[in-house]
């Protein structure tokens, strides 16, 4: 078998390896219902910020839902604020909560981003994008802003450093 058969041939067993690794971690994400592993990075992310004096403005690390505060807690994010500022996993926000009691959410420090492309699908009562052998999980405010239907091409934007179970719809391509 000449060389370049052989070095296809092992790319192809290596993809497949890995393919299979990250598929076996997300069904043990799926059977745990969550990965808990993100939710104390970024807790421990979100531990290293100053919380303020008083308690009316507080920066927590965004986990794909939610913002996690310096004190672990979670303070919900606006679905339709999330998409439409493209937030993603690990990315720094600043929430204010002004004396009516309403909340304002600034993102203040975004993580290292990369795009990828990706299939649409809707999967245990989830809409997620499957690119790169794993399943992102996506907004529904995302999908109704953009008009996906399942089976779209989606382009994506996850963390470029670390794993993520979640991503940020960019766009949708065109059929």
């Amino acid at each position: 078998m000449p060389l370049a058969n052989k070095l296809a041939l092992l790319k192809e067993m290596l993809d497949s390896a890995e393919s299979n690794i990250r598929s076996a971690r997300q069904l043990i994400v799926e059977f745990t219902g969550g990965s808990s592993d993100a939710k104390a990075q970024y807790t421990k992310k979100a531990s290293t910020l100053k919380p303020t004096e008083g308690g009316q403005i507080i920066e927590g690390v965004f986990d794909g839902q939610n913002m996690i505060g310096p004190d672990g807690k979670s303070y919900p994010v606006p679905a339709n604020y999330a998409s439409k500022s493209k937030l993603i996993p690990g990315d720094v926000l600043k929430l204010t909560i002004s004396d009516d009691g309403s909340f304002i959410y600034k993102q203040i420090g975004p993580v290292e981003r990369k795009r990828i492309v990706g299939t649409l699908v809707y999967e245990d009562g989830q809409y997620k994008v499957l690119a790169n052998s794993k399943a992102y999980k996506v907004l529904l405010a995302s999908i109704t802003y953009y008009r996906a239907e399942v089976g779209d091409s989606v382009t994506l934007i996850v963390p470029s450093l670390e794993e993520s179970d979640w991503g940020a719809i960019d766009n949708v391509l065109p059929k």
